[in-house]
C-alpha cells in the first residue's frame, strides 16, 4: 500500500509526454499597486525535477509560488502548469488542477481544531474517499514523514518540526505530481530543519516528484543538492566524489528578476560578483 500511495514515479493523470515542462513561465510579470514584484520571469521545470529558489527577502519568490499554484494572476506573460495554460482558467478548473498539487506552507497553515488524522485527510474528505481508505492513506503518510504515533494528536500538541512534517504528510498524500515547499524550514533549528530537508530529499529520491522549493537558508539548499536519500538505512547520505544530484537546480531571484538559473554546479563556479556575495 505504501508504494502505490507514495512511490507512484510517473503521471499518468496529467497526459504529460517527456519533452512536456511541468512549469512553464513565460514572459510573466505581477504588479501590486504599480509596484512591480515580478518582473520578465521565463523559466521551465521538468518532470522529475527540483527546483530550489533562492533569494533576499522581499524578492518575489513567495508570489511567484502563488503564481505557479493559480492562487494570484500575472499582469503578462504566460503561465503553464501540466502544459496548461492557467493565466484565465476558470477557478473550477483550477481546482481540479490543484487536486496534483501539494502545498507545504511556511508555517504549515493546519487547522487547529482538526486532528492530525483529519488535518491530513483533508483533500481525501473533499474527494469523498471512503473513512476505511482514507484512514489507511493517512496511517501510510504519517509512516513516510515518521510520524504516525501523532495520529490522533491536535497541531497545539506538535512542536513546530512535527507540524511541517504533518503539513508534508497532507501534501503528498493524493500523490501529487508537483509538490510546492513555500520554506519548509523557515524558523525551525538546524536539526529540526536538517529532518525537513531530508523529507523533502526523501520525497524527491524515492517517488520522483516535481517540485519547487524556496528556502531562506543556503545550507539547506545545498544539503538537498549534494546528497541522497538512502532507502535501506532511512537517511540520506553524501554523493560520492563530492557529487551533485542532477535533477536538482537553481533558481536565483533579486527585485523581481532571475538573476541565476542553471545547476548547482555552475552556481557554485559563478564569476558574477552579486551571486559570489550573496553565496558567500
Amino acid at each position: 500500500m505504501a508504494n502505490e500511495i507514495l512511490t507512484s514515479t510517473s503521471s499518468p493523470q496529467t497526459g504529460l509526454d517527456e519533452q512536456t515542462a511541468v512549469v512553464d513561465f513565460q514572459g510573466v510579470s505581477i504588479a501590486f499597486d504599480q509596484k512591480t514584484v515580478l518582473d520578465d520571469i521565463s523559466f521551465t521545470v521538468a518532470r522529475g525535477e527540483t527546483r530550489i529558489i533562492l533569494g533576499p527577502a522581499g524578492g518575489g519568490k513567495s508570489v511567484l509560488m502563488k503564481l505557479a499554484n493559480g492562487l494570484l494572476r500575472p499582469s503578462s506573460g504566460t503561465i503553464r502548469i501540466f502544459g496548461e495554460e492557467i493565466n484565465h482558467m476558470p477557478e473550477r478548473d483550477l481546482f481540479k488542477l490543484r487536486a496534483k498539487i501539494g502545498m507545504v506552507f511556511q508555517e504549515s497553515a493546519l487547522f487547529d481544531s482538526l486532528s492530525v488524522e483529519d488535518n491530513v485527510a483533508y483533500r481525501l474528505h473533499e474527494e469523498h474517499v471512503s473513512e476505511a481508505e482514507a484512514h489507511e492513506r493517512v496511517v501510510e503518510a504519517l509512516k513516510f514523514v515518521e510520524l504516525e504515533q501523532a495520529i490522533q494528536k491536535f497541531p497545539s500538541e506538535l512542536s513546530g518540526g512535527m507540524r511541517r512534517r504533518v503539513s508534508i504528510a497532507r501534501a503528498i498524500i493524493s500523490k501529487p505530481d508537483l509538490i510546492l515547499y513555500d520554506s519548509p524550514t523557515g524558523g525551525l533549528d538546524p536539526i529540526t530543519s536538517t529532518t525537513i530537508v531530508e523529507l523533502v530529499m526523501k520525497q524527491r529520491d524515492v517517488s520522483h516528484t516535481t517540485s519547487l522549493m524556496i528556502t531562506h537558508r543556503l545550507q539547506d539548499a545545498f544539503t538537498l543538492a549534494m546528497n541522497r536519500f538512502d532507502p535501506e538505512t532511512g537517511k540520506m547520505r553524501p554523493i560520492p566524489d563530492g557529487g551533485v544530484d542532477e535533477s536538482t537546480k537553481f533558481l536565483v531571484l533579486n527585485e523581481g528578476k532571475i538573476v541565476f538559473d542553471g545547476t548547482t554546479l555552475e552556481l557554485v563556479q559563478t564569476q558574477d560578483p552579486w551571486l559570489r556575495d550573496y553565496l558567500s
